[in-house]
C-alpha cells in the first residue's frame, strides 16, 4: 500500500473519534474541523517520513488541538486583555463541562457527536447530511448519491445547515433523555446511511469506506444500549448484522460482485447472522412494525435460506409491500421487484419498474435490473441499452465488472444465433 493509501485509510478512520473529541473540546464546529484539518496536513507531512503512530486518534487529537490552542493565543494577541474582574477561573470551569458530559448516559464521543447534528434547529434532511458530512467525511457526491439529489442541491442544504448552526447559536452539548429520544430518528437514519455507504464500497476503489459497515454497527448497539426497549433500534442493528454477514461472499476471488443467490452461504459469518436473527426475532415481539424491522426481515428471510431455492420470495414481496407502504420509496419499489420477478415473472416485474424510470435515471441499480428483466424476456437489444447506461452510472469497478458479464453473455449468444448484436456490443463496451 502506498503512503497515500495507507495515510488516507488511517485518517478517514480515526476522522469520526478525533473530530468528536475536538469539537467535545472546543464546544465549537469550525474550530473542531480546523483542528483535524490541521491535524490531517501535519500528518500528511510526517507519517511518511516517520511511520504511522502507534494510535493515529489520539494523535490526531493531540496535534489538532494543540494547533487549534496556538491559533487561539495568536489571535488573543491582537485582543485587548478583559477587565480584572471579568476574569474567571476558566481552567475549573471546563473541567466542571468535560466532567458533566463524560459522565452522561453515553460516553462514546462519535456518538454524541451524532446527537448534536441532529440538532431539532435543523430540518431532518440537513442534520442527517450534515452528520454525514462532518462525522464520517463523506463528499457531497457520496452524500447526494444517497439522498437521490444533485450534487449542487446537497452542497447548498449542508451549507445553509452550517449557516443555520451559526445563526442560531446552536449549544454543542450532550442532549438530555428528552432531548435523544426526540433526535433519535435521524441519528438511526444517519447510521443506517453511513453503513450503506461502506456496504456499496467493498469492492470498489475506495476500500477505506469499507471500515464505516463496522463503524455503523458499533454505533447502533450504542444506540440500542441507550434504548434498549425500541423495536426499530432492535431493527436497525439486526439489519446492519444480517447484511454484513454476508460480506465475505459478495466478491470473488478476482473482485467481481457475486449475486445473493450465487454466493457460497458457508462463508456467511453464522455468529453475525445469529445475533441479527435474534434481535429481529425480539423486536417483532413488541408488535410496532417499523421500517428498520421490516428490511430486517426481509434479510433474515434470506439468511435463514440454506439454499437460494430456499427462499420465501412470496413472503419477501409481501414484506416489500408492507415497507411501501411505511416509507414509500422508488427504490424500495425496485427492490420489490425483484421479488415479482421470482414470483410473478420478469414481465410483471418490468412493468412494476417502468414508472420509476423519471425518479431513477441517475441510479445504477435501475438499469441493472431493467436489463436483467429485458434479458429474461428475451429482449436483448433492449437489454444492451440499459446495461449500457448502467455501466456509465457504476459507483464501483465491481459494480461496472458485474454489467459487463451481462453483456458477454449478450454477445456469446448472439454469436451462437449468428447475429449482429456481437459486433454492436464490441463496439459500445
Amino acid at each position: 500500500m502506498t503512503d497515500l493509501a495507507w495515510i488516507n485509510a488511517a485518517l478517514t478512520s480515526a476522522r469520526p473519534q478525533a473530530l468528536g473529541a475536538l469539537l467535545r473540546y472546543f464546544r465549537d464546529l469550525d474550530t473542531a474541523e480546523e483542528a483535524f484539518q490541521d491535524a490531517c496536513l501535519r500528518a500528511l507531512k510526517t507519517w511518511p517520513k516517520n511511520g504511522p503512530p502507534r494510535d493515529p486518534t489520539a494523535w490526531l487529537i493531540f496535534v489538532g488541538r494543540n494547533a487549534a490552542i496556538d491559533a487561539v493565543r495568536r489571535r488573543g494577541k491582537q485582543e485587548a486583555l478583559p477587565a480584572d474582574e471579568l476574569v474567571s477561573d476558566l481552567d475549573d470551569a471546563e473541567a466542571a463541562l468535560v466532567e458533566r458530559l463524560d459522565g452522561a448516559d453515553y460516553r462514546d464521543d462519535v456518538l454524541r457527536l451524532l446527537f448534536i447534528c441532529c440538532h431539532p434547529e435543523l430540518p431532518a434532511t440537513q442534520q442527517i447530511a450534515l452528520a454525514l458530512r462532518i462525522v464520517s467525511g463523506l463528499s457531497v457526491k457520496q452524500i447526494a448519491r444517497a439522498f437521490l439529489v444533485s450534487e449542487s442541491a446537497m452542497e447548498q442544504r449542508i451549507t445553509r445547515a452550517k449557516s443555520r448552526i451559526a445563526g442560531a447559536d446552536v449549544p454543542f452539548e450532550a442532549p438530555d433523555a428528552v432531548e435523544r429520544a426526540e433526535r433519535l430518528a435521524a441519528v438511526a437514519a444517519m447510521v443506517y446511511l453511513i453503513f450503506n455507504e461502506g456496504y456499496s464500497a467493498i469492492g470498489g476503489a475506495v476500500p477505506m469506506r469499507a471500515p464505516l459497515c463496522d463503524e455503523a454497527i458499533r454505533l447502533a448497539r450504542l444506540l440500542l444500549r441507550l434504548f434498549q426497549g425500541e423495536p426499530e433500534i432492535m431493527g436497525l442493528t439486526a439489519l446492519l448484522l444480517l447484511q454484513h454477514a454476508r460480506a465475505p461472499a459478495r466478491l470473488d476471488a478476482d473482485g467481481c460482485i457475486v449475486l445473493l443467490e450465487d454466493q457460497d452461504r458457508s462463508l456467511w459469518d453464522r455468529k453475525m447472522i445469529a445475533e441479527g436473527l435474534a434481535l429481529i426475532d425480539k423486536a417483532m415481539r413488541h408488535k410496532r412494525r417499523g421500517p428498520y424491522q421490516v428490511q430486517a426481515a426481509i434479510a433474515a428471510l434470506h439468511a435463514r435460506a440454506a439454499q437460494p431455492e430456499d427462499t420465501d420470495w412470496a413472503q419477501i414481496d409481501l414484506l416489500y409491500a408492507a415497507l411501501e407502504t411505511l416509507q414509500p420509496s422508488p427504490v424500495v419499489t425496485l427492490n420489490r421487484a425483484v421479488a415479482v420477478a421470482k414470483v410473478r415473472g420478469p414481465a410483471a416485474a418490468l412493468a412494476m419498474i417502468e414508472p420509476l424510470a423519471p425518479r431513477l435515471s441517475g441510479y445504477f441499480h435501475f438499469f441493472g435490473a431493467k436489463g436483467a428483466f429485458l434479458l429474461q424476456l428475451g429482449r436483448a437489444a433492449e437489454a444492451r441499452i440499459a446495461f449500457d447506461r448502467a455501466i456509465a452510472l457504476a459507483n464501483t469497478a465491481a459494480e461496472a465488472a458485474h454489467i459487463r458479464l451481462h453483456l458477454d453473455r449478450l454477445i456469446k449468444d448472439s454469436a451462437i444465433k449468428g447475429g449482429t448484436l456481437g459486433d454492436d456490443l464490441q463496439a459500445s463496451s
